[in-house]
């Protein structure tokens, strides 16, 4: 699997998205990071270029792709700036729920619009008392004639200052057996919930991160995703799949990104006499990265393969995920390293790449459940064998 099995519209998206990345965001990533500014004007003409349709499905966008197709966007998006990749993450997971489980009239109302990005997704898994474990969130939502009584609070929510459409998981029977048979998702919009606060990070900045706060806030109970009760934590499970390779593309592209800095800065200082890549330790350093980048990136066309067959996914994508990104964190250190005392400068981006490094580690369920995720499914992959 590689960019080559892409059909020619497809690899001339990515390669326009790459175009964009070198003139439009490179120069300005930096900028924009120190100022931990909202990226307007680049979210404008992702827009224009249709990037927020390429995860939605033909039906509803001009602009859909293959996931492998878009995986390598998010590649190229995160290559510039990861921020720019993290505003199409959830928004592409729930274009992937709402167009697999959503109402006829809940598809119809939303997935146009988010194809064009007039209406930005969300979604908001995790509590303040705990993330990895989502069958045990205590946030409740009960029937009250036509209205969903939401009370509860949920945390590190991407874009939730700039969404129009709030996936968020909800318990409807606290009491269900087993767990997961209790959960739903409500699609929650701006007026519905409380932006309590933005939280404050080590990367990832320009893009917001919020706690959200329910305290009797009403949702329509057409809000409901399907409209049966009770699904949710599989619909979630499902959409992740994507969400674990977009994370795994972002570290790759980040990665890429590292890279191809250290590389240039390898030709281009001297030490001793001659560029220091041709020292054994510093060339070692450069091979070493560029394998695990590519070996990264085939990972993720492999996951995202399974999803364009439709077969299910979530070892490859959990694989694809812990691979890309404790390569992305080992890949920005060496970066650093080749860099010397001008890696770890807030002047140029390396440091930067050190410092979104870690959020694809952890983000997206973390890599010790991705763990979990892979042993288990080798087992019954085993057992079915």
């Amino acid at each position: 699997m590689s960019e080559r099995d892409l059909s020619d519209d497809e690899q001339a998206i990515v390669e326009a998205v790459a175009t964009w990345v070198d003139r439009e965001v490179r120069p300005r990533a930096g900028e924009l990071e120190r100022a931990q500014e909202y990226p307007t004007a680049l979210i404008d003409q992702m827009k224009e270029m249709g990037v927020f349709g390429l995860a939605v499905p033909e039906r509803w966008s001009e602009s859909a792709v293959s996931a492998r197709c878009f995986a390598l966007v998010t590649e190229q998006l995160a290559r510039g700036w990861m921020s720019l990749a993290g505003a199409i993450g959830g928004h592409s997971v729930v274009a992937l729920m709402l167009s697999r489980y959503g109402t006829p009239e809940q598809q119809e109302r939303w997935l146009p619009r988010m194809a064009t990005g007039e209406v930005r997704a969300a979604m908001a898994l995790t509590e303040p008392s705990g993330g990895s474990d989502l069958q045990d969130i205590r946030t409740r939502a009960v029937r009250d004639g036509d209205e969903y009584v939401v009370d509860g609070s949920k945390t590190w929510i991407t874009n939730a200052r700039h969404a129009g459409l709030i996936a968020t998981l909800v318990k409807t029977d606290p009491d269900a057996r087993p767990r997961h048979s209790g959960i739903s998702i409500l699609l929650v919009e701006p007026g519905q919930v409380e932006v309590s606060r933005d939280l404050p990070k080590l990367g990832y900045r320009g893009v917001e991160s919020c706690e959200l706060s329910f305290a009797g806030s009403r949702v329509p109970a057409a809000n409901l995703l399907g409209g049966v009760e009770g699904r949710g934590f599989a619909h979630f499970m499902s959409g992740l799949e994507l969400g674990r390779i977009q994370v795994a593309a972002r570290a790759v592209g980040v990665g890429q990104a590292a890279l191809d800095d250290a590389l240039a800065y390898a030709q281009q200082r001297e030490t001793f006499g001659k560029p220091i890549w041709e020292h054994q330790s510093v060339g070692n350093l450069l091979a070493d990265m560029a394998t695990k980048v590519h070996a990264s990136r085939l990972l993720v066309l492999d996951a995202a393969a399974g999803i364009d067959a439709g077969r299910r996914s979530d070892l490859a994508a959990g694989m694809a995920k812990l691979f890309a990104s404790e390569s992305c964190m080992q890949v920005a250190l060496d970066a650093m390293r080749i860099h010397g005392a001008a890696g770890y400068s807030a002047e140029i981006d390396i440091e930067r790449y050190f410092r979104d490094a870690p959020l694809m580690i952890v983000g997206e369920g973390t890599n010790e459940i991705q763990r979990n995720v892979i042993v288990r499914r080798l087992v019954e992959r085993d057992r079915e064998s």
